[in-house]
């Protein structure tokens, strides 16, 4: 299978200062795609924009929050000015939260956990789709997580979000199906990052199934890069125009999902029916 490249896309990343975001960033930027890197750490986007960099890509640094609609609105603005616009949106920007059963957690910083990883995706969407519909063409990933389709105890925020997230994919993903857009998730598997070292400090809060899948990524790093970079790019090429409102784990056999007569409910969610 050839790789698919972004030749010159504008690819805007949010999260892209660390983490899967800019291992995902690095990736599109090595596809020939300019990519504008959105964080809030002004250190961590100068390191990812340097690496860029130095490997010969083409980046754009965008500090702002994704929990702030004006600033997201102003990356959007800047993309168009500086690549010619949002032509693929990878939603990477999440928050752990807090870690523990839920009687236990502190309400703001759960609200805080939603507002970040479901709202700040809604307002990343939100701000770059008036360019995808005027132009009638955009790809939206947004990167799903445990929880999305599977309890996750002890992760009760960020597992909702993730659910959430999936639902609002597939719903949004009708609303602009005639403007030949495509929205998908993407699971992009457990790696190694620095929410991992957040489940080993959290003990016994995180459960001992927590503890263990954390200290196993320790040592082996996860899920590869390569592997996460793979589906994302197929998601964002036009070959695969003809999928969107899917649920998909880079483990999952996508492959299937190159030729448009696979079964059109693979990777969705739904709740069994009673026959």
């Amino acid at each position: 299978m050839t790789v698919p490249t972004l030749k010159d896309k504008g690819v805007l990343v949010t999260g892209a200062g660390r983490g899967i975001g800019k291992r995902l960033a690095l990736g599109f930027a090595s596809a020939g795609a300019r990519v504008g890197l959105l964080a809030r750490s002004k250190a961590e986007l100068d390191l990812a924009h340097l690496e860029i960099e130095h490997a010969g890509g083409v980046a754009l640094r965008i500090r702002a929050d994704v929990t702030d609609f004006d600033e997201m609105c102003a990356a959007a603005d800047r993309m168009r000015a500086t690549f010619g616009g949002v032509h693929v949106l990878v939603a990477a920007a999440a928050i752990q939260g807090p870690i523990g059963p839920l009687v236990d957690n502190p309400p703001k910083a759960w609200a805080e956990t939603i507002h970040t990883n479901l709202v700040g995706v809604m307002y990343s969407c939100r701000a770059v789709l008036p360019q995808m519909i005027d132009r009638r063409s955009g790809k939206i990933i947004v990167l799903s997580g445990e929880g999305a389709a599977s309890p996750r105890p002890n992760f009760s925020a960020y597992a909702a979000a993730k659910a959430a997230l999936a639902r609002m994919v597939e719903t949004l993903a009708e609303e602009v199906r005639d403007h030949n857009v495509q929205v998908n998730c993407m699971a992009p598997g457990a790696a190694y990052t620095h929410m991992t070292d957040q489940i080993l400090v959290a003990g016994e809060r995180a459960g001992w199934k927590a503890q263990e899948e954390a200290l196993e990524l320790r040592v082996t790093g996860g899920i590869a890069p390569e592997k996460q970079l793979q589906l994302a790019l197929f998601l964002a090429s036009e070959r695969s125009n003809h999928v969107s409102g899917k649920l998909i784990h880079v483990s999952d056999d996508w492959k299937r999902l190159e030729t448009s007569n696979a079964n059109p409910e693979l990777y969705t969610l739904r709740r069994v029916q009673r026959v």
